[in-house]
Formats: C-alpha cells, structure tokens, sequence
C-alpha cells in the first residue's frame, strides 16, 4: 500500500481496512529503517495512527500542517511521495530527520527545536485571514513542547484570533524522560484522568473550544475527530491521548531509551555497537554526583534531556539537588541565575543547539548579574550533530563576546574536570565549559592550574617560525600536525593549549613576533567571529602573519564530517603543506 501511495489524495479514496493496512505498512517501514539508520523512535511510532488520519481528512499543501520539533514526521514524509526513502535502505539518506521545504511542498518549515510550531502557526494563519483565504491551519505540538516558554506565547495568541486554527497536542505523558515535572503536567493529567471533565481547564479558560480523545492510536477515531473540526471558523484545540512507541513492546516498556537513537534490534530492542567505557559525559555525571553528595548547595539543572548526564537512579541519588525544567532552555539559564543569587551552586547542562535559545538570558540575566552560574556545553563540535537545525558549533561567537562570561575548552579528563571544580567553588564569574567531543583523553596527571588567573595559555611546546594555537577538541590536531612539521620539515612550533576562548593571552601574543613569522589558530567552531579573529584582529598590528582556521558560516546538512573538515582546510596534511608553504614565501 505504502508503495502505491505518491500524495495524500491517494489515502482519500481507500477504505477503512486499506487505511489500517497502511498503518501497518508504515509502522513495520519505521522499524526496518529505525532499526538500521536510526532516529526518533518513540514520537514517531506514537503517531501512526494519527498522521494518517489527518492526511486522510485534511488537504495537504492547502492545510498547512505544522510539526512541532517534527522529529515525528516520518509517516508524513511516507505519505507526502517519500515513502521510498522509508522501503529502500539505498534512500535512507535521502530525507532529513525533520521537515524541510527543499523536500516537499508539504513541509512547510525547517524544524528542528521544540515549542515553535503555535507560534509559526499564528502567523500563517494571520496571513492566511489577511489573503480572504481558506484552508485549515493545524499544528501538532507534545506535551513535552508544550512546557516551553514560546509554547504558551503561541496559544495565548491563537486564542485571540477568533479564527480557524486547529492546535493538537499530542499527550503520551512524557517528555523526552520518564516522569516529567510541572504545572503543565499536572494539568494534562487531571483532564486525561477525568476524560476531559477536569473543571479546571486551561485551554478552555484562554479561548479554546477543546476536545478531549482519550484513545489517541485508534484510527476510526481519529478520523471523526479531526472531521468535526476540519474547517472550524474559531481556535480548536484537540487534546489527544497517545502511547509513546505504541505497536513495539521494547519502546511501549522503555520510553525513555526509545526517545531517539539506533541502529537497534528490531527484536529484542537491544541497542547495536556503542563502547560501554568511560566516557566524558560519564566522568562528568560522577564528578557532579559526588559534588552534590558532598555539599548540598549544589545543584544539577537541566532541560528535558536529563539522559545525556544522569541515568534515572543518579537522578534519583541526586535527589531534590536535581531538576529537570522540562524542554525549557530559558527558564534553566534564568532559574540558575536565581540560585546563584541565594548561595546556592548551580550546574546546568545544556546542548550547545539548545543553548542558541537563550541568548537573551545569558546577556541580561547570568552575565549582566554576573552570577557564578556554572553552564556545561556538550556537543559543541562540528563531530557532533549534523542536521541543519541542530548544529552545535556556532556557541563561540555567541558565549565569547558577552562580558563577564568565562568560557574554558578542556583537552582531556583533568583539564574538564579541574575546570569543573573550579567553576563550581569560585564566585566572581558566570563560567561555560566546552565538554570535550570524542574518545576521552586522560593524561593521568592532575591539573593544577590556577584558573582565577583569567586568559592565560598554556605553551605545552616552545618552538619558532610558527605558533599552533589548538582550542579544545581540536588541541589534538594541532599536536598531529606539530609532530609532522618536526618530523619531516625539521620545523619546531610553538604549540599552546588556550584553555580560556573568553580573553587573550597578551603578553604571550606579544612575545610572539620575536621569532614567530606565523600564527595558526585551530579551533572546532565557525570561524567568522570565532576566537581565531580575535587573536588576528589583536595581531593586526604586528609583524606576524595570522591564519585561522575553524568551519566556515552555513547551515550545513547532514554533511560528513571528514569531508566538511577537508573542505574548511582542517586536515593534518592540508594544514601541514599550508604552514611549510607560508614559512617559505
């Protein structure tokens, strides 16, 4: 069926049993290619039943459908003329984990980030009313997008309007982790529990005319409900009760582990490759164990992704010293700051994808405060994600150019965790750490370096001709091609360890021209703005030649990384054969 089917009018005219056989269809094609590629599992199994539904009722690309993160749109993009990127294991890679324009005219948006899609919904349909036009604007929101700051921004504005615009949320009672926390939960629940009855209803109280559907994976159902409401001339929101990997035992029992990842065995469920060893998130996750055990002012904060540090019993020894905010990046940068105000110790531990949310809290509330707010960046790299909404190396222009901040990249396990330490006792600054991406390094020596004495660099080699400036994840490089040059070019560099991205090293810089022609900067980030332009807008001056290297300003998509590497000149031979070049012009 799933074969035959090239646009959602091909669903309009099938029977019942032919639209439960595509259900089928597509469920065991999501098992097949999770299994294999990975990616989101549990979301999308969780709406099998419903996205069929509403390709069956609705007119898409006339009624704009909008996924919220829309990590949940794979059965969409089965019934929008993908499918073959879901049967052919030769096509996996020819659709992104997310809804993008350049694929479909049924993709409204690039999408990647959560609690977006009532806001961008208000807008289309504004437009929409403002055109004389008529279509149905629908936007697909979970619970756990729905405890986001813009989420709430979104219905208050839809409510006003008076005119069509169709909210679902998607409630399976869970976030991206097991038991999730607050207000808007509590609420969820309450209506779940009593059919809808709750007295108490927050979206009839801003406006909304509500439906509650209790058996959200049933498709007779589904397709009722979304009849009665399809063209509505006010706000409607379908509040739908769904099982989260609903049609797989494994996922049904574990939905946390089957949020998202893979490849997995579609038997058994028992994730595929991976190393069981020691890792930075790990060491990380015991180091701040051990701090919270050892002092009960400090706290661990997080939003919606408390997986990527703590297993749910860590979370349950951590206690009350625990929070999780739910997917609301803005509220964990300001709660800390509100810690760190009252004497507490705050860590938050925050992807740098998710971190480009909260600029405004950074400037205003942590550094314009200036409070000691210890933040974690992890997956800052250009080895970490690679869709285009969820690039993590764009953080060193953002964090680097606010005052008050100090931001560290760590080489290895001890620097990270000196570094750590550091930030959690000290009261004088806001501190970021750059959580090390890759195989954990250790060198087996403590490091004692005195990081209250801001910017200053570590020389791990002192040479001539060229200084090799290696930041963070890329201080590896810098090592490689260091060895090269020495080994055949019979050139010793200089090679330092920054340490600090947040300030400069002056007086090493202006010592450097002495008996350095070149000046090379590596660092794991996007170049224009990045450290590596700070050090050659201090050096402008000077004698010395300045050369940068970092990953150029695109939104790159689902690229290999050796290639984007090799494209941006970050190979150890590439920058070797451009250093001995320049040294003999």
């Amino acid at each position: 069926m799933l074969e035959k089917i090239k646009s959602p009018a091909d669903l309009k005219t099938m029977s019942q049993a032919e639209l439960e056989q595509v259900v089928l269809e597509a469920r065991q094609a999501l098992l097949e290619k999770i299994s294999q590629h990975g990616g989101h599992n549990g979301p999308n199994f969780g709406v099998v039943e419903m996205t069929v539904a509403l390709h069956y009722v609705f007119n898409s690309p006339i009624d704009k459908f909008i996924f919220d993160v829309s990590h949940q749109s794979y059965v969409h993009k089965m019934l929008t003329g993908r499918a073959q990127a879901f049967l052919d294991p030769a096509h996996y890679d020819d659709v992104s984990g997310y809804t993008n324009p350049k694929e479909s005219e049924h993709d409204l948006f690039t999408v990647g980030h959560t609690s977006t899609s009532l806001s961008l919904a208000s807008g289309v349909a504004k437009a929409r009313d403002l055109k004389g036009e008529n279509s149905n604007v629908v936007a697909i929101i979970g619970d756990g997008s729905l405890s986001g700051g813009m989420a709430y921004e979104g219905l208050n504005q839809i409510a006003t309007t008076g005119t069509n615009t169709i909210v679902i949320v998607n409630d399976n009672d869970q976030s991206i982790a097991v038991n999730p926390k607050g207000g808007i939960y509590t609420a969820l629940r309450s209506l779940r529990e009593s059919n809808g009855q709750a007295k108490d209803n927050l979206f009839k109280a801003l406006g909304f005319d509500y439906h509650y559907l209790d058996e959200g994976n049933d498709l007779p159902a589904l397709i009722a409900l979304f009849q009665e409401v399809k063209d509505s001339d006010r706000p409607v929101l379908l509040h739908i009760h769904t099982q989260k990997g609903h049609g797989v035992p494994f996922m049904e029992k574990n939905r946390e582990a089957f949020h998202a990842g893979g490849p997995f065995n579609p038997e058994t469920g028992q994730y595929l490759g991976g190393s069981n060893g020691p890792n930075y998130n790990s060491v990380t996750a015991d180091f701040l164990l051990k701090k919270i055990k050892q002092d009960p002012r400090v706290i661990a904060v997080n939003a919606g992704t408390p997986m990527f540090l703590f297993s749910q019993g860590q979370r349950d020894e951590a206690g009350q010293q625990f929070v999780d905010v739910g997917i609301a990046e803005q509220e964990a940068a300001t709660m800390s700051t509100g810690l760190a105000k009252n004497g507490a110790k705050p860590v938050w531990y925050v992807a740098s994808t998710f971190m480009q949310r909260t600029y405004d809290q950074w400037w205003h509330d942590i550094a314009l405060n200036n409070q000691p707010v210890t933040a974690l960046i992890h997956m800052a790299s250009v080895n970490a994600m690679n869709d285009e909404s969820h690039l993590g190396f764009f953080d060193i222009p953002f964090l680097s150019h606010i005052p008050n901040v100090v931001y560290l990249a760590p080489t290895n396990k001890e620097e990270h965790l000196a570094m750590l330490d550091w930030a959690i006792e000290q009261k004088d600054h806001p501190v970021a750490i750059r959580i090390p991406v890759g195989p954990l390094k250790e060198t087996g020596l403590p490091d004692k370096t005195d990081y209250s004495v801001l910017n200053k660099n570590q020389v791990t080699q002192a040479g001539s001709q060229v200084a090799i400036f290696g930041l963070g994840n890329f201080y590896g490089l810098a090592q490689e091609v260091a060895e090269v040059l020495e080994e055949q070019h019979g050139i010793t560099p200089t090679l330092v360890n920054p340490k600090f991205i947040t300030g400069l090293d002056k007086e090493l810089l202006d010592s450097l021209p002495a008996n350095h022609q070149l000046l090379i900067t590596l660092e794991d980030g996007l170049l224009e703005g990045g450290y590596g332009q700070t050090i050659a807008s201090y050096l402008g001056n000077s004698d010395i030649r300045v050369q940068n290297y970092g990953i150029d300003k695109h939104f790159h998509d689902r690229y290999d990384r050796q290639e984007l590497m090799a494209k941006n000149g970050l190979s150890r031979d590439q920058l070797v054969k451009t250093i001995v070049a320049s040294l003999q012009a």
